[in-house]
């Protein structure tokens, strides 16, 4: 599954949104991970916020986002577990024209190997929105480097072989 480098590497433009109560932008080191591994494979960053655990507001968050021509894929981090607060699956959810299964599931395998049976405290989950990507992945800077370096960095690549998402960009809004 190697990446193919005769391929045009073509950049997406991301939005970043960490979903926290406490977080703040000195102390949001798993969104300034996504930014730094989002920007290193050569992605644009073209929104970067903090949205409060709170599913309406996480909802027009996404909404405002999917909404914007200027944004391909949007990245979450945080929210995803079970305890009260945790709402961001039911955003996105809320949000979505087709959910990514797979993604949920390969995040909780791949999370698997490092933190063992603690995964299936994870609701990571994808899904695609009017012609957009967002995936939701969980708050810890371990969590976003599994779901960066596991799959995104593969998946948000046009060079990677067989297949990819982005491929699928000028397809996704075809009925």
């Amino acid at each position: 599954m190697p990446i193919d480098t005769s391929r045009t590497f073509i950049p997406l433009r991301l939005a970043i949104l960490t979903v926290s109560d406490t977080r703040t932008p000195e102390t949001d080191f798993s969104g300034d991970l996504l930014v730094e591994r989002a920007t290193l494979a050569g992605h644009q960053i073209a929104d970067r916020a903090i949205v409060p655990d709170d599913l309406e507001t996480l909802i027009a968050a996404f909404s405002g986002r999917i909404a914007r021509a200027d944004i391909d894929c949007i990245i979450s981090t945080g929210g995803t577990g079970i305890t009260g607060r945790d709402v961001t699956p039911e955003a996105v959810e809320a949000v979505a024209d087709k959910m990514i299964p797979g993604f949920g599931e390969l995040f909780r395998w791949i999370s698997f190997q490092m933190i063992g049976t603690s995964t299936i405290q994870s609701r990571a989950c994808a899904c695609v929105a009017r012609g957009t990507f967002l995936f939701a992945l969980p708050g810890s800077p371990g969590a976003v480097r599994d779901g960066w370096d596991g799959i995104l960095a593969t998946q948000l690549d046009s060079r990677y072989r067989p297949c990819n998402f982005v491929e699928l960009v000028p397809r996704l809004l075809e009925c």
